[in-house]
């Protein structure tokens, strides 16, 4: 009998028990749940002019940049450019290889040749992968080549957790991300940054509109720059979008006021509960970012400048005489989705 009792007593206490021990989970549970959603896995905000952090979330999470990779290839190109070894107006012959790129496109056909610059602007504004082989290819001679060029611009810039395997961002045939180029904020503020001081990126990535293949027997393709907050957010001028099922909606982007450049990154985007939303979380996530980032500059810091070399003028745009072939409706889907048209406003100072 005193065993029994015993028994009786135990087992109450841990019934009794049970549900305090659940209390702080519940608690934790109730409060995530009650939590926004972030609407990003990371990202970082800095000073152009300094390159101090001005604010950042998980910035060393490393994840794929999607098509934001094509901001270094730009980086590679503009350096052999510099050198002179590469000239905006160089003839680009394209091969098989190049038109078999897929994704995001402007439809390059082995037919055709364009000029450096002309690729250089598919690239930014369409996010064209099959105008970033082209370009890699060409001025590598391969492009494995190029990409040995990449990663060793990515250690020249101390882009320690960053790796390049292709010069457009696409998912690797294996789908294992792993197996994909692969950055993180902290990196590729880093290369931004690089960009807007070093290099005239901006006066690609700004374009909001422009014609490809005006001498193309069907006409020209009208690319129009994924960048939605061109134009629509005070001083935005740049730089790169990026979308893949991995890697969620991506956006690094830059903006100048009153002499002063901040510079944002944004990964691992999507909507609410995980949704494709066409960008539209990263690009609200991303306006919130740059008034944060303003707002965070202390009053004395330093303002922007850049130093750019020169670079000799290209020939007119098209002046290859291409032959055109009409997009190919099989083609796979873009992996740089091109979000709708949405209006953004700046929020009022407070």
């Amino acid at each position: 009998m005193i065993f029994v009792r015993h028994l009786r007593t135990l087992t109450l206490g841990l019934a009794l028990a049970a549900p305090l021990a659940l209390l702080p989970a519940r608690a934790a549970s109730a409060k995530k749940s009650a939590e926004p959603e972030l609407g990003y896995k990371s990202a970082i905000v800095t000073d152009a002019a300094t390159g101090a952090v001005l604010c950042e979330h998980d910035a060393d999470v490393v994840s794929p940049p999607a098509s934001m990779t094509k901001l270094m290839t730009f980086a590679v190109l503009f350096d052999k450019l510099a050198a002179g070894s590469l000239r905006l107006d160089a003839p680009v012959k394209i091969e098989p290889e190049d038109a078999r790129m897929g994704g995001t496109q402007v439809f390059l056909d082995p037919r055709e040749t364009f000029s450096v610059e002309d690729l250089i602007y598919a690239m930014m504004i369409q996010s064209a992968n099959d105008a970033a082989h082209a370009l890699a290819r060409f001025s590598a001679g391969s492009v494995p080549a190029f990409v040995e060029l990449m990663n060793a611009k990515a250690r020249e810039l101390g882009m320690t957790h960053t790796t390049f395997r292709s010069p457009h961002g696409l998912p690797p045939s294996t789908r294992r991300i792993a197996d994909g180029d692969l950055t993180t904020p902290r990196d590729f503020a880093l290369l931004c940054r690089h960009l807007v001081t070093r290099t005239n990126v901006l006066h690609y990535a700004s374009v909001r509109e422009r014609d490809f293949g005006s001498s193309r027997p069907q006409g020209p393709i009208h690319m129009r720059n994924h960048n939605n907050l061109l134009g629509k957010v005070a001083g935005v001028d740049g730089l790169k979008t990026g979308y893949t099922a991995s890697a969620g909606y991506c956006l690094a982007a830059t903006a100048e006021r009153n002499g002063r450049r901040v510079i944002t990154v944004v990964m691992g985007s999507f909507g609410p509960g995980g949704q494709r939303d066409y960008g539209r979380t990263r690009d609200r996530k991303t306006i919130e970012l740059l008034e944060r980032g303003f707002a965070a500059l202390p009053a004395n810091s330093a303002p922007f400048t850049s130093v750019t070399p020169a670079l000799p003028s290209a020939a007119p745009a098209d002046d290859f005489s291409p032959i055109s072939r009409a997009p190919d409706s099989s083609a796979p889907a873009p992996a740089d989705d091109a979000p709708p048209v949405i209006k953004f406003s700046v929020p009022k100072k407070r």
